[in-house]
């Protein structure tokens, strides 16, 4: 089975259900079949065949859905391109992927220029496409759906092969943990070409039925519109999001009250964060874990449980190991750890893709034995229950003291001054390394640079609290909402 199986099932089914709200602009299943057989039309009379890359370079629209599906119809591997790219940039990956189409806003059409690909389709000639049908290539588990990009931290973007059954199963995760049904409303948040929108928002709404809101691009303002608007009750975001959500002007006067499935992954969340966005809903916060080549959720808090927090390390929870998946934690060596020590997250399971497009040696070295290596430190406690420490590419050696930023990070979240903050470790000739936090404000606050060291050193140990701290209006962000300590570090 795969979400495309289930989206015909619902064409046959419930043709009239409203399967995708773009803003407030309703679209039934029918039409999404029909706008998805248009382009699938289109796309095959330009050449595309099964097992073929078609690109999408698109925003959170309708398109991004009709674009999977049609790709899918014809058996090819939609490409998933951020529209944040630089030309230099999308022009790699479409190489990478030999794309044959690329199917781009039209706002991005100038950064399309030059692309090696045969065909390029602007989203907006996508509605005038004459109705067409086609003959579906039925998918099978393991062909490839999706090739979705890393964000290339340890050397250039490696294009992940989400296969057709780690999206089902990413998808069904999420309709089981968080207890959805076709009369649920998925909010989506996360950017559709990342793997959380693409399974947790168009995975979710394709398999389960559920109405999916649509809004080209994350606006803290207009999305709690739009959550009460249409009585949004699920989604899955970056903590920025949230914190976003928490600090707008409208927040308090808005009923957030459906609201009660929110998820957070993509990046560890502080409990500070998690208990402000109770104190906003009256409904807790979940936990997600997972990555790119997990194809989203490889642990999950079930819906109605709070997360506990490790007393060692002050990490909230990310959930337990999700349905026939095997996590343990890792030394080094790729030995299981003891119960309650930190190590590398590895993960088995069939959300685990089974390697990158066309590169061996950097499966075999992520993926030895088809178990993931995550990069990520964590530990997990005699009831299952997961935490994440932090990067292991992140630790901070100052004098030999080993400093995770993610306690220095949690420990300043607590001042009530405090939006965002990350911590990265600082070239000193002394230390060798020493904390530096970069710090943005609430709107209206004011804290300086002495006091959030003097608020750190009462709730750290000495080695731990930064030395220096700047203030920013803005961190950097990835699109989909994480801060990049890597850009701090370069500064």
């Amino acid at each position: 089975m795969t979400v495309l199986h289930a989206f015909r099932a619902q064409v046959a089914r419930r043709p009239d259900a409203v399967l995708l709200r773009h803003v407030d602009a309703p679209i039934t299943v029918a039409e999404v079949d029909a706008r998805s057989d248009a382009l699938a039309a289109a796309l095959a009379a330009r050449g595309v065949e099964r097992g073929d890359r078609v690109a999408l370079h698109l925003q959170n629209d309708p398109e991004y859905v009709y674009g999977l599906l049609a790709s899918w119809k014809l058996g090819a591997i939609a490409v998933a391109c951020s529209p944040m790219l630089a030309p230099k940039e999308l022009r790699a990956q479409l190489v990478d992927a030999e794309a044959r189409v690329l199917i781009t806003l039209d706002a991005l059409d100038a950064d399309a220029d030059g692309t090696p690909v045969e065909h390029v389709m602007l989203s907006s000639s996508l509605a005038a496409l004459p109705a067409g049908r086609v003959e579906v290539t039925a998918p099978a588990a393991r062909d490839v759906a999706v090739l979705s990009y890393t964000s290339g931290t340890t050397g250039p973007p490696k294009g992940a092969m989400n296969t057709h059954g780690n999206i089902v199963h990413g998808a069904g995760v999420y309709r089981d943990f968080a207890e959805l049904d076709a009369a649920d409303v998925v909010l989506g948040i996360a950017p559709l070409f990342h793997v959380t929108g693409l399974v947790a928002h168009a995975g979710v709404a394709l398999l389960v039925g559920s109405e999916l809101i649509l809004a080209h691009r994350f606006d803290a303002a207009r999305t709690l519109r739009l959550i009460e608007a249409h009585g949004a009750t699920f989604t899955v975001a970056a903590s920025t999001a949230y914190t976003a959500l928490i600090n707008a002007p409208a927040a308090g006067g808005r009923d957030l009250s459906t609201f009660t499935k929110a998820y957070t992954g993509g990046a560890p969340v502080s409990p500070a964060g998690a208990a402000a966005w109770q104190e906003l809903t009256g409904s807790p916060l979940h936990t997600v874990y997972g990555l790119t080549e997990t194809t989203s959720p490889s642990h999950m808090t079930p819906l109605g449980r709070r997360p506990p927090v490790d007393p060692g390390s002050g990490a909230l929870s990310v959930g337990v190991a999700v349905t026939a998946t095997e996590s343990r934690i890792v030394d080094p060596d790729g030995a299981t750890v003891e119960m309650g020590e930190t190590g590398e997250i590895a993960i088995r399971g069939p959300q685990v893709v089974p390697g990158y497009w066309r590169r061996p040696e950097e499966t075999a070295a992520a993926l030895p034995g088809g178990e993931l290596r995550t990069g990520d430190v964590g530990l997990v406690d005699a009831d299952g229950w997961f935490y994440v420490v932090d990067r292991i590419k992140d630790l901070i050696n100052a004098s030999g003291f080993k400093v995770w930023p993610r306690d220095v990070e949690d420990a300043l979240y607590e001042h009530p001054a405090v939006r965002e903050v990350a911590v990265v470790g600082v070239p000193d000739d002394y230390r060798g390394e020493t904390v530096k936090a970069y710090v943005s404000l609430k709107a209206g606050a004011d804290a300086g640079e002495a006091e959030l060291i003097a608020f750190a050193r009462e709730r750290l140990a000495p080695y731990k609290a930064p030395r220096a701290v700047q203030l920013l209006d803005e961190l950097p962000k990835t699109a989909t909402g994480k801060i990049l300590r890597r850009e701090l570090r370069a500064r």
